[in-house]
């Protein structure tokens, strides 16, 4: 069976998922927003090992966790991330643009691309490159659940913003469309802030699309 536990962390309230196999235990977090300590704390209370950490993009709502979590584990995990997003996470995600200073994370191990497969435990994630919000944005989607963790790409009626550098709205409607909307109306969508969704609610209502 496949767990997800969200945690809503950090000053913008981005959501981390920690995401596991409960049958081997194996563990990822999605986009380690904030508190490493406390994502790594949750993942022990379940005896899981994290061996991944998949970031959807560079933003550093979405990675300022990443140094403090593996300070917390025994095993180091592999990090993954595409690389259009490299020089903006080696740069704290922008954090100065907002007054801020992170701990850098760890240097990633993996790189993405499009219709590259990652496995949690015994459960596939197809890797899906969604730019607009950021260049290496990417979505993970599994082809045995009805679920996909999507960043800020889509949120329940609105859509990742575009003003930021790197941004385009056009190609983030174009991922939306090529990436989010062909997936079945029936997958749960997991996103970078705010309450889950599904892609025919957003099909039918989002007022972007």
């Amino acid at each position: 069976m496949l767990e997800i536990v969200t945690m809503t962390l950090g000053p913008v309230a981005t959501n981390s998922y920690l995401v596991a196999d409960r049958e081997t235990r194996q563990a990822v977090v999605i986009d380690p927003a904030w508190d490493g300590k406390a994502i790594a704390d949750a993942s022990a209370r379940r005896s899981w090992q994290i061996v991944g950490i998949w970031i959807t993009h560079a933003h550093f709502d979405h990675m300022a966790g990443a140094a403090g979590l593996v300070k917390n584990l025994d095993l180091l995990p592999l990090v993954a991330l595409h690389p259009a997003d490299l020089p903006l996470y080696q740069k704290q995600g922008g954090a100065a643009l907002f007054g801020m200073r992170i701990e850098p994370g760890p240097e990633p191990d993996v790189q993405l691309f499009n219709g590259q497969i990652l496995n949690i435990g015994s459960y596939q994630f197809e890797v899906r490159h969604t730019p607009g919000h950021t260049p290496g944005h990417v979505i993970f989607c599994s082809e045995t659940e009805p679920i996909a963790f999507c960043g800020d790409v889509i949120f329940r009626g609105s859509i990742g913003r575009t003003d930021l550098p790197g941004g385009s709205f056009d190609v983030l409607i174009e991922s939306i469309r090529s990436q989010i909307l062909t997936l079945p109306d029936e997958t749960t969508l997991y996103s970078g802030h705010g309450p889950e969704t599904k892609v025919g609610i957003e099909r039918a209502y989002n007022p972007f699309l």
